[in-house]
């Protein structure tokens, strides 16, 4: 199994890309789209035209690479228009932040300092434990 990082962010035209360091037999690995889920349709075909290529130029696909998970890691706007069922005005209200800057953040008008950054994922952390602890 093959693991890539990608990284998901919003350019200034309003449009996600997707974009990782990461490559198999030279090739490159990258989406775009207007929203998160868009991109990430395009990434994977990405990864998919890989293997095209390496076979037209009369490789083989690496066994490890059969496999591929994506670990993906996301920019303020491209998280929560992923994740757009957060509210975020509560999200902001958990995390203590001001509701008109997180909303900011969210937007990408505004860039959170570091320190506001270690809130906010301190609050996603919180809110995954949660739901991983729900049972029904």
């Amino acid at each position: 199994m093959k693991k890539i990082t990608a990284t998901i962010e919003r350019n200034d035209n309003n449009y996600y890309q997707i974009s990782s360091d990461d490559e198999i037999m030279d090739c490159c690995f990258g989406g775009y789209g207007y929203s998160v889920d868009e991109a990430k349709k395009d990434f994977y075909k990405s990864i998919e035209e890989a293997k095209e290529i390496v076979a037209e130029r009369g490789g083989e696909w690496p066994r490890e690479a059969e496999e591929i998970t994506v670990e993906f890691r996301y920019d303020l706007p491209s998280f929560f228009n992923c994740f757009d069922w957060i509210n975020v005005s509560q999200f902001a209200k958990r995390a203590g932040i001001n509701e008109s800057q997180m909303r900011q953040y969210k937007t990408g008008i505004a860039s959170a300092s570091e320190t506001t950054m270690r809130k906010i994922m301190g609050t996603i952390r919180k809110m995954s434990a949660e739901l991983q602890a729900v049972t029904m």
